[in-house]
């Protein structure tokens, strides 16, 4: 699987326990069954990874979304944005700007146009603020 179908298969199943609120394992279940959605340990690393740390991505979004409260932003952009937030933070091997831009790819390939400029906008805005505490602590 490449990274980028591993990221795909990990947002389509956040996206589902946003929707569903079953049981991460449940779904996994389901997403074997029906065979539409991978499920091997990289998605896995993403979906748990993006899962344990959601109050915290979203307290982060929250503060980079001026104009949508959390309870206000699609299930879909959600998803998408946790994920990327999660990568940049957490995932070694993906770096910050390569999450960004396979989150705006995702955001293009299952949201409408205004969401991806909404995305695109939280990103940029947390980028920044990362770039500026990196280059604050070298």
């Amino acid at each position: 699987m490449t990274r980028r179908e591993i990221r795909d298969s990990a947002f389509k199943l956040v996206f589902e326990q946003l929707l569903r609120d079953d049981d991460i394992n449940e779904l996994y279940e389901i997403a074997e069954e029906i065979d539409e959605i991978t499920v091997n340990d990289d998605v896995k690393k993403i979906v748990e990874g993006t899962l344990a740390h959601a109050e915290e991505l979203d307290s982060i979004i929250s503060n980079y979304s001026k104009s949508r409260s959390i309870s206000r932003i699609s299930k879909l952009n959600l998803a998408i944005l946790r994920i990327a937030i999660y990568e940049s933070l957490y995932d070694e091997k993906t770096p910050m700007n390569a999450a960004i831009s396979e989150a705006i790819k995702l955001s293009m390939m299952y949201t409408y146009q205004e969401d991806t400029a909404f995305i695109n906008g939280v990103l940029g805005a947390f980028s920044r603020d990362e770039q500026k505490k990196a280059g604050n602590d070298a």
